[in-house]
């Protein structure tokens, strides 16, 4: 088998980067170690950036999203009783952030790419990836029992945090960041509608809490719990009582429903440097992750292949290098700046049971001066929303 760029991972990452190249022309083939109902099931980020809707207009891959995204313009921070809208616009320049599920992305992709006739494989784990250092990779990968081979100009991995691409990159190449946070996400999906406008993220003694929303019918929910913490010990009834105390503000209520989802998220931050080697591409979770509070995880993939397809369409086109060679800084740069803001709004709003009173009292001081100050909302306001987009 044969093809000019051979995508390890079926996730969002790999099928935009699958469906910018069609439409350039660049024929691709994309293989999945899972199966389709696993990848389109599978409950992950929803919060897009304004950049993330483009590319997928771009992509043609909007028309979905379009009727059934929730356009937010802002969010709301409580803490000690108190509750401050940032409003998002007014200080952006107009731009907003629009909630769609990860999941109804993925659907639509693969939609879209299977109905194109895209070689997209799925039940197909990658076994090695070989001659990444040379003209003339290779991927080698099991389906219905048999080993194949997929000879290609390029690979790009697209396989997340466990995959077998960044792997690949040779040890005394590969440098490694990370930063483990002593807490994790208890995260729900509750068939009921949205208490709340815009995104509720509050800080409290008992631990941090988000309001999130799928649709106009289901909420996303979470609670800050401990990265040991066992989902058995969280019945529905102590999950809503949580969060009634950890989101209480007077004269506003919190609508319960059914739990129809349920998981916990440690909490970590990761970046593996280069994020190329050869003619290996590494893009989204296979090169870096960010805890969930700045919605940035997806924003993240989706940036860095529409740079990779940028790449390419130059490479196959006309032969220019500049794209390929400038990949990986490009994506970095965009990268740490994405990585300092989530650490920033981690440590801004979870509750750190090691830290001392002074920090404690420190941290809420540091919350009023964010809801006060004209240029601390801006600066939030202006990274939540994207603050770069690398060229």
């Amino acid at each position: 088998m044969r093809t000019r760029v051979a995508i390890i991972g079926a996730g969002p990452a790999g099928l935009l980067l699958s469906q910018l190249l069609h439409n350039r022309g660049i024929d691709s083939v994309l293989l999945e170690a899972r199966g389709r109902e696993y990848c389109e099931q599978r409950q992950r980020a929803g919060m897009l950036e304004q950049a993330t809707v483009d590319v997928l207009r771009e992509a043609g891959a909007a028309d979905r999203l379009e009727r059934e995204g929730l356009v937010h313009h802002g969010i709301h921070l409580r803490f000690a009783g108190e509750n401050r809208h940032i409003d998002f616009p007014s200080r952006t320049g107009g731009r907003s952030v629009t909630v769609y599920g990860q999941t109804e992305i993925v659907k639509d992709l693969i939609a879209k790419r299977l109905d194109e006739g895209a070689r997209l494989y799925f039940d197909a784990p990658v076994t090695a990836i070989e001659g990444i250092d040379g003209d003339a990779p290779r991927v080698r990968f099991v389906r219905d029992g048999v080993e194949e081979t997929l000879d290609c100009d390029f690979v790009a991995g697209c396989d997340g945090f466990h995959g077998v691409s960044r792997p690949a990159i040779p040890a005394d190449v590969l440098r490694t960041y990370e930063r483990t946070y002593p807490f994790a996400w208890l995260g729900v999906l509750a068939d009921v509608a949205p208490s709340t406008d815009d995104l509720i993220y509050a800080y409290s003694e008992r631990g941090f809490a988000l309001h999130s929303m799928r649709s106009a019918r289901v909420s996303r929910l979470y609670l800050q719990v401990d990265p040991d913490a066992d989902l058995a010990d969280w019945p529905d009834e102590r999950i809503w009582a949580e969060l009634r105390e950890r989101l209480a503000l007077p004269g506003w209520t919190l609508d319960e429903g059914p739990i129809s989802d349920r998981g916990i998220t440690p909490m970590r931050s990761f970046v593996a440097e280069p994020m190329s080697f050869g003619r290996l591409f590494l893009a989204g979770d296979a090169a870096h992750i960010v805890p969930p509070t700045g919605a940035k995880g997806l924003n993240l993939a989706m940036a860095d292949v529409r740079v990779l397809a940028d790449a390419f369409g130059r490479w196959f086109e006309s032969g220019a290098r500049e794209g390929l060679d400038a990949y990986s800084e490009t994506c970095l740069r965009r990268v740490w700046r994405a990585e300092h803001f989530s650490y920033w709004m981690t440590t801004l709003l979870h509750h750190d049971s090691g830290a001392s009173a002074f920090d404690r009292r420190a941290q809420v001081a540091h919350l009023r001066y964010v809801a006060d100050s004209a240029a601390a909302m801006d600066s939030l306001a202006e990274n939540y929303v994207g603050y770069t987009w690398a060229q």
